[in-house]
Order: structure tokens, then C-alpha cells, then sequence
């Protein structure tokens, strides 16, 4: 058929009556099948759908909005960072929400800062959306805002009530704890940490799993060192750890803070992995070609977002039901060239060996 035949006389744009006429079929059975509702044939589906397709026809989602008191669409509030695993996660997220049937509304936020968050939901919530997304991993103080919709906190403990509440992670806490055991696996007698940042709810994650590796062993638990996720950091706390004779293994709770880390060991003339190991923690890819190549437990991001939002689009759709049954997030350890078992020797006293 040729372009715009079918269409409705001195119309360039089709409408549900021609998607009708050129199936042979009601407008009702049009709006059944665009709609995704049951009682139709599938006979009568496929000739819809073939012609929507071939008029070029989009469902007027302002309209079934208005009929549906739904505006299928999900915002998403979130730190404004381009990190690697928040970006990450966004993105992820932007993609399960689209393969869901939703739009995606972003509303980005200070750190942590409870009035910048209630200010960002109460943003959402003005554009209709039908349920909303909290992806920031920093919460301090009460977030003052009321929401009646469904929420998913993702990566993080609820920080506000909402009609509905949800969450899902990455499991960190088994992902540290995974890392913990590699080191201690290889014959390491206990293994430093350097922490990200205190105000993040993955740092507590992230320190609570390397505890836990670290008593079920019965091994000595280190002094915690505190990083801000950047290289920077990672190169500070290499500079105060490398003097230590006695470190042989490192869990850093960042891939760029590990990267960071492992150049000042360098400089300071511990080898790695023959002095000191190092393992990383996100599974950004680009570390696979630094050198050494950086041993890490890859974070889950993917996998976290299409379970959250498959929980939050069943609260959404199916308010009156019991959640499906949640999954655990899969536990990944990528084993490279930053990690060996400890020197033959190790001085236990710290001080420099000759």
C-alpha cells in the first residue's frame, strides 16, 4: 500500500479509525490490542499490529493516560556524579524502565542533602509519574516528603514512607566479602582495607563484608583507611601503607582508588602482586589493561536494575498483591594480575627489611 493510504481524509497523521479500517476490525478491538488487554484473537492482534506498523501509527499516550489514571512513566532520583558505577547504574536503569513499557524522568541531587531529595521527588511527583527510582547513595537526616506512589530504593535502605516501598542492590556485602576471601584464599595472613567514603551507604556495605571474611577466618582486623572513591585517594593511602613491611594484601572498596593505590606502592618500590596484592571493587573494564591488570569483583549493575524495577513496575501494576520473590544479585570475581600469594617472607614487626 502506499504512503498514507488508509488514512482518514485530509489527515497526515493516522488515527485509531484507520489502524480499523485497514485491519478490518473495531476501534474497540484497536484499542484492546494497543493496550495489551485480553479477549482478542490472535488473528485479529496480528492484523492490528500490522497495520499500526504500516500506517506508522503511535498510541496517544496523553489520552490512555487520562483513561488509565496513569502516566506510564518512572522517575528516577539521582546523585549528580559521573562516576563509574553511578553512571553505571543510571544507565542500567534507563534501560530497564524502557523495556518495561515506562518513559524515564531523571532528577538529579546534591549529595545526600535531605532537601535537595525531597525537592527532586516532589519534582517527579508534579509530572505524574508512577512510581519513582532512589538511586542516591547518600542520605543524612530526615527526608521530609510524603509519596503516594511506589518507590524503589536502589542500592540503599529506605529513606522516606512512601504507598508502596521496594529494594533492591548489588549485593556488596557478598561482593566484599568475595574479594576478602580471594586474598585470604592465597595464603594471606589478613588484608588492610581502604574504605570509600563514610557518608555512603556502600562504604558501610563494602567494610561489613571484609569484617566479616576477616572473623570468619579468625584473621587480625587492620585499621581501616578512608579513600573518596578517587585515584587520589587510593595514592595517599599507598603512600601511608607502602613503609608498612608487614602489608601484603589490600582490598580497596574502588577500582581508581585500587589504581591509585597500586602507583604509589610502585613509587614507593613495593612490587605488586609479588610485594602486595591488590583487588578492586566495581569491574570497571578500562583496568583490564592496566598493568598489572587489576584483579576486581565486578558489581552487578545491570542485573540490580532490572530487578528493582521489575519489583516496582509489579507494585505499580499490581498494588493489591504480594511481591514476586526477590533474586540475589550474582557474586563475580575477576581474577588478573594484581593479586598472588603473599612473599615467602613477610616482616610480621613493620618495619624495613634489608
Amino acid at each position: 500500500m502506499a504512503p498514507g493510504a488508509g488514512r482518514s481524509e485530509g489527515s497526515s497523521v493516522p488515527r485509531s479509525a484507520d489502524v480499523a479500517k485497514l485491519a478490518g476490525v473495531s476501534r474497540k478491538t484497536v484499542s484492546r490490542v494497543l493496550n495489551d488487554e485480553p479477549y482478542v484473537s490472535a488473528e485479529a492482534r496480528r492484523k492490528v499490529l500490522a497495520a499500526a506498523e504500516e500506517l506508522g501509527y503511535r498510541l496517544n499516550h496523553a489520552a490512555r493516560a487520562l483513561a488509565s489514571g496513569r502516566t506510564r512513566s518512572i522517575g528516577v532520583v539521582a546523585l549528580g556524579t559521573a562516576g563509574y558505577g553511578t553512571a553505571s547504574l543510571l544507565v542500567h536503569t534507563e534501560q530497564a524502565v524502557r523495556d518495561a513499557g515506562y518513559a524515564l524522568r531523571v532528577v538529579n541531587t546534591p549529595d545526600g542533602d535531605p532537601v535537595g531529595i525531597a525537592g527532586a521527588v516532589e519534582s517527579l511527583l508534579e509530572q505524574g509519574v508512577d512510581g519513582v527510582v532512589v538511586s542516591e547513595p547518600i542520605v543524612e537526616g530526615e527526608v521530609g516528603v510524603r509519596v503516594d506512589v511506589p518507590v524503589l530504593f536502589l542500592g540503599a535502605p529506605p529513606a522516606f514512607s512512601a504507598a508502596r516501598t521496594v529494594t533492591a542492590g548489588v549485593g556488596a556485602h557478598a561482593l566484599a566479602r568475595t574479594a576478602t576471601e580471594h586474598l585470604l584464599d592465597l595464603g594471606h595472613a589478613t588484608v588492610h582495607h581502604l574504605a570509600g567514603p563514610r557518608r555512603w551507604y556502600a562504604t558501610k556495605d563494602r567494610i561489613e563484608g571484609w569484617r566479616a571474611a576477616l572473623e570468619a577466618r579468625g584473621a587480625h582486623e587492620p585499621p581501616l583507611l578512608n579513600g573518596d572513591w578517587s585515584a587520589a585517594s587510593g595514592y595517599a593511602a599507598g603512600r601511608a601503607l607502602a613503609p608498612d613491611r608487614s602489608v601484603t594484601a589490600v582490598f580497596a572498596a574502588g577500582d581508581e582508588m585500587a589504581i591509585g593505590l597500586i602507583h604509589a606502592l610502585r613509587e614507593a618500590g613495593r612490587r605488586v602482586p609479588e610485594d602486595i596484592s591488590v583487588v578492586g571493587f566495581d569491574g570497571n573494564p578500562v583496568f583490564a589493561y592496566v598493568s598489572p591488570p587489576l584483579t576486581t569483583v565486578r558489581q552487578p549493575f545491570e542485573a540490580a536494575a532490572r530487578e528493582g524495577i521489575r519489583l516496582l513496575v509489579h507494585a505499580i501494576e499490581k498494588p493489591d498483591t504480594d511481591p514476586p520473590p526477590a533474586s540475589d544479585p550474582p557474586v563475580e570475581l575477576v581474577v588478573r594480575g594484581s593479586t598472588a600469594p603473599p612473599p615467602p617472607h613477610p616482616d610480621t614487626t613493620g618495619r624495613r627489611t634489608t
